[in-house]
């Protein structure tokens, strides 16, 4: 077999498939292999570049192949897509990644550590669970309504619903034993959730890069503990723009003829880390426009609230708020309010 200098794997559960050239970039492997074959034909593999998506079990992947003496590199798959030809297929795919790999411009995900992998199944899994939380709750809702029984919204006012469940006044025999489970499983998952934040800011409270996020105004530590493990590597953005642009927090654009046409933000990147840092934008917003702090950045979201509805401005505050946490990561420093309106990199377009 001729020196193989490039591979592109398509991974899978359990068949993988190889796409392999030589330093021409003639094709002089095609293979696929099992699970278990996966580890030792890498290991009797001189040193070479591979490539793969950046999808389930790929950190894994990489780190086993690292170890092995290799250069793995992570593609977002949405990257891979213009290099497929023609049919979609399991040896399409990695011919494909075989090819992007070796594009110059390409850009790569990090490969991530047990650690921040770890950091971010909390995430993950507190994220279920709150949705099945929410589930719940409006279940108990909808059915009480039906009994002309309406509570107040929100997560807080669980103990109430359960309260009206247990009074015999408002609540008939056969409609406790229809609910009872369902706030039995309720119960249940406010304490898990409890658990997974005590994990959470035990988590935090040993990263210095998440002690020095959550300095920010509208970061606490779920939010700096998913940045801190979600970036490795905030250096491979040029700058708080572009770290803002890969969480879709800047307008979506659509010109053509030298006319800019900009419409809502793009929603691109990470769904989750976005969503945590509107929410705290949302917070921290409520806060700045009730107090009287003299900060450069309450008063730039004051100033922008005179002119603008309230949404919009705390979107455009968790796109500050993103270029800050850049900053922070980035340069190795910690948060101070009086420097922001001073760093071109912090003030949004």
């Amino acid at each position: 077999m001729e020196e193989i200098t490039t591979i592109g794997v398509d991974i899978a559960k359990n068949v993988f498939q190889l796409h392999g050239i030589n330093a021409e970039g003639q094709v002089v492997l095609r293979k696929a292999l099992r699970r278990g074959q996966m580890q030792p034909f890498f290991e009797a593999l001189s040193p070479c570049l591979i490539g793969m998506e950046a999808c389930a079990t790929a950190h894994h992947w990489a780190r086993t192949l690292i170890a092995s003496g290799h250069d793995v590199r992570l593609i977002p798959p949405n990257y891979i897509k213009p290099y497929l030809r023609r049919q979609k297929n399991d040896a399409a795919d990695a011919a494909a990644i075989c090819e992007a790999v070796t594009r110059p411009s390409m850009r790569f995900v990090p490969v991530k550590t047990e650690d921040q992998q770890a950091t971010l199944m909390l995430h993950s899994a507190r994220e279920l669970l709150i949705s099945q939380r929410t589930a719940l709750i409006n279940a108990l809702r909808g059915h009480f309504a039906e009994l002309g029984i309406v509570a107040p919204q929100g997560a807080r006012n669980v103990r109430q619903l359960i309260a009206i469940l247990e009074d015999e006044r408002y609540s008939p025999q056969a409609v406790r034993t229809a609910l009872a489970p369902l706030a039995t499983v309720l119960i249940e998952i406010e304490g898990q959730i409890t658990k997974l934040d005590k994990a959470l800011l035990a988590a935090h409270r040993n990263n210095d890069v998440s002690i020095r996020l959550a300095t920010v105004p509208g970061i606490g530590p779920v939010i700096a503990t998913c940045l801190s493990a979600s970036v490795s590597e905030p250096k491979l953005f040029e700058g708080g723009r572009e770290f803002a642009a890969w969480l879709g927090l800047v307008p979506r654009q659509h010109s053509t003829g030298g006319k800019p046409r900009l419409g809502s933000i793009s929603k691109m990147g990470n769904r989750h880390l976005r969503k945590l840092l509107v929410v705290g934008a949302y917070a921290a917003l409520y806060r700045m426009k009730k107090g009287t702090a003299d900060t450069p950045l309450a008063n730039w979201a004051r100033g922008l609230l005179s002119k603008k509805p309230f949404k919009l401005v705390a979107v455009a505050l968790a796109n500050k708020i993103a270029r800050i946490a850049w900053a922070i990561m980035a340069r190795n420093v910690n948060f101070q309010s009086e420097h922001v309106s001073r760093c071109s990199d912090l003030i949004p377009a």
